[in-house]
């Protein structure tokens, strides 16, 4: 046994940390391995073993190197690592997500405010086991390096088995293809290592400047304003509008000229569901977005925000939280009821005859459902409290989930109730979703998986419209997507653009 303040060699040392690296981190992997192969079958058996291996050589080889080239980088780097790992499989283990890149993106544009609710006591104890005290052997130990000659037929060895191992798997390459993204993402610490780079490179792209649509005109006087509320991790099947056992929309079901459609999103978070809601088209460039657009073409365009993620936003009247907060009086004014502080009357102070509001709400954001809406809005009870979500019962999640549908109910109808008194406009409200959420369905949490293995909780979504009496009519649609609200919003207001898609459009 080697004591904390041993000699080791480098040899030694680095597969002591890929074997360690491989036991504390890569159940997640190998589960996802046995529920998605044949193991029973011979080349099942053969991927596995395979993988094992692989993953055991490939990190030692990968920690030889960083070693070799400095014993003080490569401390700090695998310190790094094992801190870095033990948060990432804590997440991983207790709510099922993917550190794919849509998800580091999620991670890195979350704010303290947010990520601070995800603390527990597990989050700690799976740090301190497996992230530093591993450390501690790390930085204590004495590692003795190699002449450069054995350096090279160390590397040299290596590189030949590694390569003999691929081609023995050649026949077997499918399987790994077709799932290279999901083990890509719980192979640690390259999930998240290539991840980071991946988002950073991809984010300058899009950073760019955007690209600019053509010029738009406004066709009519008339007075008309919508209020565009995207909601946040909102699925569809938890609102009673949609058929839902509970009555999660007491007030909405009652308002005449309320419609609903179904939905899907086009990402499973927030950053590029936001972007989808404000864009034209599905593309990856960054065209100018919806409020961009609008402000440049002499429509008044008001945001007001408690999340995060948007694209880059160009307008005047920007507001967020603490923007507000000065305004705000009442318990409401810790919840998204702080958005609709004197709302109506920035809508009647605007000299203009297009008004577009968006309101950018965070209610059903988890872990923490019960903090997100006030206490006269638990209806349903008993209540999930934990950030450990798998620690709940079922139907304490869902409980407070829905009691944050019940909140958004209350949000959504407070806004109609506004607009209603603005009689000199034409007004319309659309509500739609950035993704949806999973609540523990096939050992699921929140929202993040890529879109293509997601369960269908985390992208269908709700999209409700309102609109006042004498204004346009709906069409008989049955089904949209989140780039309908773009044209929606356009004809609406009568701005007529190049653009213009009416196949996307919802009014008649």
């Amino acid at each position: 046994m080697f004591t904390l303040k041993s000699n080791i060699k480098i040899t030694h040392f680095v597969a002591i940390l890929s074997v360690l690296n491989f036991l504390f981190f890569h159940f997640p992997f190998f589960k996802f391995v046995f529920q998605n192969l044949e193991y029973n079958s011979f080349n099942g058996i053969a991927i596995i073993i395979s993988l094992i291996i692989l993953m055991l050589v490939l990190n030692a080889f990968m920690f030889y190197l960083i070693f070799s080239l400095s014993r003080y980088v490569g401390k700090f780097l695998m310190v790094l690592f094992f801190i870095i790992n033990s948060i990432s499989v804590y997440f991983v283990n207790t709510y099922g997500v993917i550190l794919d890149e849509s998800m580091i993106g999620n991670v890195l544009n979350t704010k303290f405010e947010e990520s601070s609710s995800f603390f527990s006591i597990k989050l700690i104890l799976y740090l301190i086991f497996f992230g530093i005290i591993p450390s501690i052997y790390i930085v204590k130990a004495n590692i003795i390096t190699v002449t450069w000659r054995k350096f090279l037929i160390t590397i040299s060895l290596t590189l030949l088995f590694l390569l003999s191992l691929i081609f023995a798997n050649a026949s077997n390459w499918l399987w790994i293809d077709k799932n290279s993204k999901t083990l890509g993402g719980l192979a640690m610490p390259w999930s998240y290592t290539v991840n980071i780079s991946l988002f950073y490179v991809h984010q300058y792209k899009n950073n760019q400047k955007e690209i600019l649509l053509p010029n738009a005109t406004i066709q009519d006087n008339q007075k008309s304003v919508v209020v565009l509320v995207i909601g946040e991790s909102v699925r569809s099947q938890n609102f009673s509008l949609y058929g839902y056992n509970k009555n999660t929309n007491p007030l909405l079901s009652k308002i005449p000229n309320v419609s609903h459609f179904n939905a899907t999103s086009c990402a499973t978070y927030t950053t590029a569901g936001v972007k989808g809601i404000l864009s034209y088209s599905d593309s990856d460039d960054l065209y100018e977005i919806l409020p961009n657009y609008l402000n440049r073409n002499n429509v008044e365009v008001i945001w007001r925000t408690t999340n995060w993620g948007e694209p880059p936003i160009h307008i005047k009247n920007y507001q967020k939280r603490e923007d507000l907060l000065t305004q705000c009086k009442g318990e409401g004014c810790n919840y998204d009821e702080l958005l609709l502080t004197g709302l109506k009357e920035q809508i009647q102070a605007s000299k203009k005859n297009k008004i577009l509001i968006v309101l950018h709400t965070s209610t059903s954001h988890g872990p923490t459902y019960s903090k997100k809406y006030p206490p006269q809005f638990e209806t349903f009870k008993p209540v999930c409290n934990s950030v450990e979500l798998g620690n709940c019962s079922h139907t304490e999640l869902i409980n407070a989930y829905d009691n944050t549908i019940v909140y958004t109910d209350y949000i959504l109808s407070k806004v109609i109730e506004d607009l209603k008194q603005l009689k000199e406009y034409h007004s319309a409200m659309i509500f739609v979703s950035d993704h949806g959420e999973s609540l523990g369905e096939k050992n699921l949490y929140m929202h993040g998986l890529p879109l293509s293995i997601a369960p269908k909780e985390q992208f269908e979504i709700p999209f409700i419209v309102w609109k006042s009496d004498g204004s346009k009519e709906l069409k008989q649609n049955k089904t949209v997507t989140q780039y309908h609200v773009f044209h929606s919003v356009l004809n609406f207001l009568g701005v007529q653009s190049p653009i213009y898609d009416e196949k996307m459009n919802i009014f008649k």
